[in-house]
């Protein structure tokens, strides 16, 4: 857990000082990600921050919450609505204070538990070593939209490969969620780390594969990019399928961008 949290509070902070430096008007420029704004973005990441909180604080109160959540988005609500209700009392910079707490108590909750813990949510329960995990894909992918919003980029850490872990295991996931069959084979995944070093899972020499580096993983598997806006090679038949549909986070079936769409080349 110490390794977990620390990469989990390393991302939170990277987040947090780009967030610091955005003007008042930054704030509410609308980004390609369902035309969130910024103070969107980080509303979304403090809402589920406060619930991870309450899910390891209050089982029982996690769970009537999350009843309740789960069927006013069932009735129509937007989750976005839902967190401009909760915090649309704050500007950018007081609500990034007020973030910045949730998630600073957040780490420190997950510092103190054991791994394999067991932590409710909005589908199964999660070890708490896999909800801190699914929190810093969060706080990465949703800061990525800020990130492509200003047109900066980023640069790559070796705390993709928690994400890459996630969007490996996810593959059969990704086709049950949807009402598939699950593919026979699971397809070998080698990907080249920031550090110029090589992650892979999986037997490489399958005819069923996926190569290319951990950014462009990463960022298809949390659905910022569409395959064919990244370089990522990869087989045909059921791994083309999987890498046009792939969705390493809870929730119903939700479809990428289209190709195109975020194309970004800084």
């Amino acid at each position: 857990m110490k390794d977990i949290c620390c990469d989990l509070r390393a991302e939170y902070n990277e987040l947090a000082a780009l967030a610091a430096s955005l003007g008042d008007q930054q704030w509410q420029l609308r980004s390609d990600f369902y035309g969130w704004t910024p103070w969107d973005e980080i509303a979304h990441l403090c809402y589920f921050d406060e619930a991870s909180l309450k899910s390891m604080t209050d089982a029982q109160a996690f769970l009537r919450d999350a009843q309740a959540l789960n069927g006013r988005i069932a009735q129509g609500e937007e989750i976005s609505a839902i967190a401009r209700v909760a915090y649309g009392r704050l500007d950018g910079p007081a609500l990034l204070a007020y973030w910045r707490d949730r998630y600073a108590s957040l780490v420190g909750a997950l510092e103190r538990v054991d791994a394999k813990a067991r932590l409710s949510w909005y589908g199964p329960q999660m070890s708490a070593r896999s909800f801190a995990a699914a929190r810093l894909m969060e706080a990465w992918a949703h800061g990525q939209d800020v990130w492509d919003l200003l047109r900066r980029r980023r640069t790559a850490t070796a705390r993709l490969k928690h994400i890459a872990h996630m969007g490996v295991l996810t593959f059969g996931w990704t086709f049950a969620n949807r009402g598939m069959a699950v593919p026979a084979v699971v397809p070998s995944v080698t990907l080249a780390a920031p550090d110029g070093g090589s992650w892979s899972w999986g037997d490489p020499s399958g005819s069923d594969y996926v190569r290319g580096t951990a950014e462009d993983f990463c960022l298809l598997v949390t659905q910022r990019r569409h395959v064919d806006d990244t370089g990522l090679q990869y087989s045909a038949g059921a791994v083309r399928q999987w890498l046009s549909m792939a969705q390493c986070f809870a929730g119903p079936p939700a479809d990428g961008p289209p190709a195109g769409l975020r194309r970004v080349r800084y």
